[in-house]
């Protein structure tokens, strides 16, 4: 890994915090993710379930966590399950955990090789009534293939048909919500090197560019800093290319009078970052560029200021689209007879403005989080209006990253990110 060690005083807390929220005479198992093939001998970059890590901090394949508090035995409540590593491996494969290095990086004391699985966990299935299975119940999941929590799940239910079920999602789901302020300190190092990488492409785009070298400054920034690489696939949207809300090909010339719609952000010790910006490809935005510009900044900036303990997600998208409304009534794109015959389900701001405003944002760039429950302090969310007006061919989004306070408003994270309009062209034409 890339990134500087973690405390593991957050993976103990973490730990203690689920153990505390399961039923009595219980264990629970997480599992790593798979390493994915590409055929022949090569794999895809490992990435870890954010689930384990977020637990242990262990960051390799093939690692499997129990936790049981109520275990008989102290020293198996809770095991970490690692590959035994050997000068074979070192060799060919590099460093893997040795177990006084996986106690070290995960606070956990009792460490077993994965060739032991099958017979500690019977050993300790023995002595239990319930088992927590980790299924993905993210609300925006769409997952096809099947998983390694998945085939665990299957063949447990076949080898113990006798047991309780439970899930961890939902205790997963508030604790991942909340961040801790170590996570806040990781998510907002994953910001600045995102701020490193906005400054390093506005020094570098001009006419005549291609999306895929704007991508490339940015990797080329984001890898120089420790970080893991972008946390999602980049859109460099220049022109129309901006009206495709998912626009991930990269592959067109950056022309003078054109905008370019940037969403990229950088992943730090798997901690997500998610940043929108918008540059003139020649330095200076037009005079309309910069009215839509400054409308959508002032829906930020106004709905940013919701994002308070107690507001209502489902209630916030609804002042937002009020306020979004006003600007577009300003900006001429749509008239009060489209507001008064609006469909409710779809109001009339929806045609230039068709996605949300806020979503969770932690260890993956769409986070854990109860929609139906009131924000609270610790909450980390986005904050990304935009107006698409394809018939002027281009687009305008801006996103920061923002924490919830107990008081007052929220904490951004990208406050060091350019987004004014005048110091983006500042920046650019010096």
């Amino acid at each position: 890994m890339k990134y500087h060690p973690i405390n593991p005083a957050l993976f103990i807390k973490n730990r203690k915090n689920f153990m505390a929220k399961m039923k009595p005479s219980s264990l629970a198992v997480f599992n790593s993710n798979d390493v994915f093939t590409t055929g022949a001998d090569s794999t895809l970059p490992f990435k870890q379930h954010r689930d384990i890590f977020y637990l242990s901090g262990a960051d390799q394949e093939n690692t499997i966590l129990v936790l049981f508090p109520d275990s008989p035995d102290p020293a198996h409540k809770e095991v970490l399950f690692v590959t035994e590593t050997n000068a074979h491996i070192a060799v060919w494969e590099g460093e893997k955990l040795t177990k006084e290095k996986a106690t070290e990086v995960t606070g956990i004391k009792t460490v077993y090789w994965l060739s032991d699985f099958d017979k500690k966990f019977f050993e300790m299935m023995t002595q239990c009534d319930t088992i927590y299975f980790n299924t993905n119940e993210h609300y925006r999941q769409s997952v096809e293939l099947e998983s390694r929590e998945d085939r665990f799940i299957k063949k447990t239910k076949a080898q113990y048909p006798a047991h309780n079920y439970a899930k961890s999602a939902p205790i997963m789901q508030r604790l991942r919500a909340v961040k801790d302020q170590i996570e806040i300190d990781l998510i907002q190092k994953a910001c600045d090197i995102t701020n490193a990488g906005f400054r390093r492409v506005l020094d570098f785009v001009k006419p005549g560019v291609m999306e895929y070298e704007v991508e490339a400054e940015f990797l080329h920034e984001f890898i120089r800093s420790r970080s893991d690489g972008f946390a999602y696939t980049p859109i460099i949207a220049s022109g129309n290319n901006a009206n495709v809300l998912h626009y991930i090909e990269n592959n067109q010339e950056c022309k003078s009078g054109d905008l370019i719609l940037i969403d990229a952000g950088a992943q730090y010790a798997n901690y997500a970052s998610d940043m929108s910006r918008t540059i003139p490809v020649n330095g200076r935005f037009t005079d309309r560029q910069k009215q839509v510009y400054n409308a959508v900044l002032r829906v930020k900036n106004e709905a940013t200021k919701m994002l308070v303990p107690g507001t209502l997600w489902k209630e916030y998208h609804v002042e937002v689209g009020k306020i979004m409304t006003k600007e577009l009534l300003e900006l001429g794109l749509i008239d009060k007879a489209d507001v008064a015959n609006e469909d409710p389900n779809w109001p009339a701001y929806k045609k230039y403005f068709m996605h949300g405003t806020s979503h969770h944002m932690g260890l993956d760039t769409h986070d854990y989080g109860i929609l139906w429950e009131p924000m609270q302090a610790g909450n980390v969310f986005t904050v990304e209006p935009g107006i698409y007006i394809p018939e002027e061919g281009f687009g305008i989004r801006l996103e920061d990253d923002v924490v919830i306070n107990n008081s007052g408003a929220p904490f951004n994270l990208m406050r060091d990110i350019p987004i004014e309009a005048e110091e983006i062209e500042d920046i650019m034409n010096a």
